[in-house]
């Protein structure tokens, strides 16, 4: 992050959530909020770590971090 009041600062974050609430939150019902929990960390495991980002040249977070 750049610095407070940066324009910029939260874009990555906010890209972020969109992708999680398209792809996670609007398609379920949860009945509680360890259900959500569980599936939002079920989630995150495959976005981490088997979903294909184009901006990273179709390669996962987890490739991209531990290349170095």
């Amino acid at each position: 992050m750049h610095g407070r009041g940066r324009a910029l600062d939260n874009v990555f974050v906010e890209r972020l959530w969109r992708t999680v609430k398209e792809e996670e939150v609007y398609l379920r019902e949860y009945t509680d909020g360890w259900q959500a929990e569980e599936s939002l960390g079920s989630y995150f495991d495959y976005y981490c770590n088997e979903r294909r980002h184009q901006s990273l040249k179709y390669r996962t977070p987890a490739e991209v971090y531990s290349s170095g």
